[in-house]
Parts: C-alpha cells; structure tokens; sequence
C-alpha cells in the first residue's frame, strides 16, 4: 500500500542540468504571470529592471538584454508611450540618447521584484538553513563563471 500522499510525493530525481531548467521555468512561470498582471511582457519587464539604478544608451541596454538593437528601440517607444521609461539627451553629443525609467516604471520594478522575492523566499524556505548556505555558494559560483568567462555587462 502506498502511503505517500499526493501532496508529499517524493521529489523526482533530477541532474543538475536539468534541475536548473526546471528552476529557470519556475521562475519564468513566476515572472510571465506578475508581468502579465503588469500588462507587460517579461522582456518589458526585464528591460525596466536593468534601467531601475543606471541611466544608460541603446546599444548598452540591447547588449544586456542580449536582443538586437532595432528590437531594443521597439520595446523603449512602448514603455515610452506608457510613461515608465524616457529618453534623455545626452549632453555634448546631440546624436545619443540614454534611456532611463520613470518613477511609474520603477514602482512595477519594485513591485513585482517584492513579490518575486516572495514567493522564491517561500520556496527557498523549504530547504534547511544548512541546504540555502550551499545552494547559494554554488550560484555565487555558477552566476560569477558565466559573468567573467562570458563578458556579459552588469
């Protein structure tokens, strides 16, 4: 007779690979509704999460993204035309702009971020104290590999 329940069924077994892309999906999961709830898309979402502490220029912001800089311009008219992002001349250079998010785009960063922070919180809390010291160890370690070996700009 089996006696787990359905609630308590025992975890799959999981390579580490693959446990990472199904975290990747939670998260997207996670994401997609609050930015959907937002009305916006997730890329839209990620675009005003990287303009809530720095001012920065197109081509920056399209190399962080990792999207092309003509896809890059389409999603900063749309937030523009929303008021959560704007446009700013740069001062001696009359060709280049900067973009930079607006008090409304960063209330839904700091909204959604919260409840991000939430419901990983409540996840993470299913593991021991013991369990977050070392899975946070190795994402310190796996995030600072990619960063350093693949030049991504933060």
């Amino acid at each position: 007779m089996d006696t787990h329940s359905p609630d308590r069924a025992p975890a799959p077994e999981l390579g580490l690979v693959d446990g990472l892309i199904q975290l990747s999906f939670i998260l997207q999961a996670i994401l997609g509704r609050l930015a959907s709830q937002e009305g916006l898309s997730v890329t839209q979402l990620r675009m005003l999460a990287v303009l809530d502490d720095r001012e920065i220029g197109m081509r920056a912001l399209a190399g962080i993204l990792e999207l092309e800089k003509s896809s890059v311009t389409g999603l900063v008219d749309r937030a523009e035309r929303r008021g959560l992002v704007q446009r700013v001349a740069v001062p001696g250079n009359r060709r280049a702009v900067h973009v930079t998010v607006t008090d409304s785009g960063r209330s839904i960063v700091h909204l959604v971020h919260d409840a991000v922070r939430s419901e990983i919180g409540h996840l993470a809390d299913t593991l021991s104290e013991r369990q977050q010291s070392s899975f946070r160890r190795c994402l310190e370690t796996l995030i600072h590999h990619y960063v350093t070996h693949r030049a991504i700009p933060r």
